[in-house]
């Protein structure tokens, strides 16, 4: 199960409930990611009410282990221009994610401003992979998705964190996959966290609270990416966002609550 449009595939079966699967490969140590996750339920609240998501906010209950899974969509109110739903992703009968969404479709046209410019990276082919080969096994996720960080982010993998909770790079799905409005939520939540560059364990970091914002549905080509940390305190810590499609446009924008790095 390579493709991402396949691992994140559901099925109606009736009364706004939807029938869908955990894949192996898209986990770390065996949980599945938290934006690959996030996707399955979107896909799933996408179909039922007819639009592709503009906002979703997932709120973790517990792991999620490679399994089948049932997402029960409701629809909260549907108007002329976005609709907003609820839903429930359980796993074994036990309630695993809560999400809340509006979903319709982009509207370009109108005033445009941009406050900050897109991330300066270097080439795509000039960036470090997220491991390397080289550094022992990968994690299962990292042979689905192609990460790139820039050089001097990735210093937390020899033990040398660049002392800022920062970390940019290129993201691509596996076999060039294009990335569309549902694959955003993964590419929100694909990246090592940049905590790991403040100084704190390189170890598990739980997602609390993912909220992404849909900003336009990507061109062709690997999407620019940068996130942030900037308050780390009281055994949680804040992950912020955005990323770029190839024509540098905003495309996504991600914030999340979670909490510090579990050995």
């Amino acid at each position: 199960m390579n493709r991402f449009a396949d691992a994140t595939a559901v099925r109606s079966i009736g009364d706004g409930r939807y029938a869908g699967v955990v894949h192996e490969g898209w986990d770390i140590g065996g949980n599945a990611n938290g934006g690959y996750l996030l996707a399955i339920a979107a896909r799933a609240m996408a179909d039922a009410v007819g639009r592709p998501p503009l906002t979703v906010t997932a709120h973790y209950l517990r792991p999620a282990p490679a399994a089948d899974c049932e997402i029960d969509v409701a629809m909260v109110r549907s108007g002329r221009r976005l609709a907003t739903a609820t839903a429930s992703l359980s796993i074994g009968g036990k309630s695993t994610l809560q999400v809340l969404g509006s979903f319709g479709e982009q509207t370009p046209g109108g005033p445009s401003r941009q406050m900050e410019e897109q991330v300066g990276l270097p080439a795509y082919t000039d960036c470090v992979t997220a491991p390397p080969p080289n550094e022992g096994p990968n994690p299962a996720l990292m042979e689905k998705i192609d990460v790139r960080m820039l050089p001097e982010d990735g210093g937390f993998r020899s033990g040398e964190p660049s002392g800022r909770a920062e970390i940019s790079g290129w993201f691509a799905l596996a076999d060039e996959e294009p990335v569309d409005a549902i694959g955003l939520m993964l590419v929100a939540d694909a990246f090592p966290p940049p905590v790991f560059n403040s100084g704190l364990p390189v170890a598990w970091v739980p997602t609390v609270e993912l909220t992404v914002h849909v900003r336009g549905v990507p061109a062709p080509g690997p999407l620019r990416c940068s996130f942030r940390s900037r308050f780390i305190h009281d055994g949680l810590l804040d992950e912020e966002g955005e990323v770029w499609d190839s024509t540098g446009t905003l495309v996504c924008q991600s914030r999340q609550l979670a909490l510090m790095p579990r050995p």
